[in-house]
């Protein structure tokens, strides 16, 4: 089939595309006015810098645990369905979370937002998938909606910025609820159902199986990041491994499995996938970098802080919608080796700076970072869901959010517990001489913690604690940015040498360039080339 031959999506479905664009400009907000809030919430709830990890990346980890088995019921049941029911609990949770009065309790309501957004997530993707079958079409759509992400990271530091000056902590969350009510109002009216007619029960083994093996690697790999070798964490890790092969063992048997795992068999799903995961990880820890460095070390307000990345954003958004267009000329893979290249430039000046550079190489360097990062999310999205049959759709949403999820999650978790080891170990005996003990104690525990701590001393003491804060914090971005750009050249390199021979987006390509199909066993290809061609060849 050509890519000319696929019907083309109408004005319903791109104003379809408006609501499914809502939950994800939702997360985007959650996401960015927390980044704002953190400094703001550590001190009214007395999180320390665990508690604080734990509440920016569980939401993160929750969703990556789930998102298979949503992904999976969405085909079962329906995507708008699930779409709308993950909707409901969102909202639900955000007032949970809003009226958090301990730290404990924000991370539980965090947990909740996680798994409702597991159901969110890949219900929205699938429902794109279905609604435009058209590859330029599709290709458009999904970089639409992944500008959504940038567009809620423009509007939430300028709202939440403003926010937070005004009303307390908790009153960003609150900001999820009328945007759910909107969702459950209108969604029904304008989105179509679909599901898999021939899709069996969900086997609940292989949901235990995978929860099993996702939290147990999650929390392993945190707490070795954090803290280092132990038994128990090394336990962790082995007992998700181990568990991870059982439910690959049981998804091969299973005439219906909760997860296909030939998809991995495809070269461009498993790159795409790949490819989401190490930019994801490097780039929500530089976002988690730049706001507590504009607001710790250079001591702005959340507002300064949210118009600080207001550029990256922007640059993000435009990238978002004219990379789509790139590609129909320039194959994919040269496009987002492109952008890929920029972004470790980006990273390799970030590993340069000092603590006097101020802000302005940090602002610029983000929004070429920002948009050379782009092409990979929107057309390796595309790449994704273009690679499987429509009855798929849902398990490939959800692996491609988990990679963005888990990737963002695991950065934090890792990265910037990297970031945070190097601090400490910088500050630790940085600290003057004539700074109270509490004081002292505040800085070596984290840059939030010392610049609150800076807040209750006179203004000379103050900037004598600051100082080495900032040389401290400095040399934990040098670290970080230097790891980042080696994680993230490498990947380039490994998806471009795999997906040069996809022609761009829209043209036909050519059945002997089709690596997938070799990887393939014979009966499984009969099985499947029909729908797999129709989608791949658009790709």
């Amino acid at each position: 089939m050509t890519a000319g031959s696929a019907p083309k999506a109408g004005r319903k479905e791109w104003i379809g595309l408006g609501i499914l664009a809502l939950p994800t400009l939702l997360v985007a907000l959650d996401v960015f006015v927390l980044l704002l809030a953190l400094p703001h919430l550590s001190a009214d709830l007395g999180a320390d810098s665990n508690q604080q990890l734990w509440i920016m990346d569980i939401y993160g980890f929750m969703v990556a645990g789930f998102l298979v088995p949503m992904g999976t019921l969405g085909d079962r049941i329906g995507r708008r369905k699930l779409l709308l029911i993950g909707g409901a609990a969102f909202g639900a949770a955000s007032l949970l979370a809003a009226f958090a009065t301990s730290a404990g309790m924000l991370i539980a309501a965090r947990v909740l937002l996680g798994v409702a957004g597991a159901a969110i997530s890949p219900s929205t993707l699938a429902l794109i998938s279905t609604m435009f079958q058209d590859a330029k079409q599709r290709a458009a759509a999904i970089g639409m909606w992944a500008s959504c992400f940038t567009l809620g990271a423009i509007i939430g530091p300028l709202l939440g910025g403003v926010m937070l000056e005004h009303f307390w902590w908790g009153s960003l969350f609150l900001l999820g609820v009328p945007v759910m009510v909107l969702l459950l109002v209108v969604g029904p009216k304008v989105l179509p159902e679909s599901a898999n007619p021939e899709a069996g029960g969900i086997d609940m083994p292989s949901v235990a199986l995978n929860l099993g093996t996702t939290l147990p690697v999650i929390y392993g790999i945190k707490e070795l990041a954090r803290n280092g070798w132990s038994a128990l964490s090394v336990a962790a890790v082995i007992v998700g491994i181990v568990l991870g092969v059982l439910f690959v063992r049981r998804q091969r048997a299973l005439a219906s499995p909760l997860l296909d795992v030939t998809l991995f068999r495809h070269a461009r799903f498993s790159a795409s996938l790949l490819g989401l995961l190490a930019y994801s990880l490097i780039g929500g820890t530089v976002m988690l970098f730049m706001t507590q460095y504009f607001q710790a070390a250079q001591r702005m307000t959340p507002l300064e802080a949210g118009l600080g990345l207001l550029p990256g954003m922007a640059a993000a958004t435009v990238s978002f919608m004219v990379c789509p267009i790139i590609a129909r000329k320039i194959r994919p893979a040269y496009v987002i080796g492109a952008g890929i290249a920029g972004v470790v430039a980006v990273l390799l000046t970030f590993s340069q700076l000092d603590a006097t550079s101020g802000t302005t190489t940090l602002v610029v360097g983000f929004a070429v970072f920002s948009f050379c990062g782009a092409p990979l999310v929107a057309l390796g999205t595309n790449m994704v869901v273009g690679t499987v049959p429509p009855e798929e759709a849902g398990s490939a949403g959800a692996l491609s959010q988990i990679s963005n999820e888990f990737g963002a999650a695991l950065g934090v978790a890792t990265l910037g517990t990297l970031g945070l080891a190097v601090y400490r170990d910088r500050i630790d005996t940085a600290v003057p001489a004539d700074v109270p003990d509490g004081a002292a104690e505040a800085a070596r525990d984290s840059v939030s913690g010392a610049a609150s701590a800076a807040q209750g001393l006179p203004q000379q003491l103050a900037d004598a604690l600051m100082e080495p804060v900032r040389v401290a914090f400095t040399g934990g971005i040098h670290i970080v940015a230097t790891v980042s750009a080696i994680l993230i050249a490498v990947a380039g390199v490994f998806f471009v040498a795999l997906m040069r021979h996809i022609p761009p987006v829209g043209q036909e390509e050519a059945p002997s360039e089709e690596a997938p199909s070799e990887e393939a066993a014979p009966e499984e290809a009969a099985s499947e080339t029909a729908p797999a061609e129709e989608k791949t060849l658009t790709v």
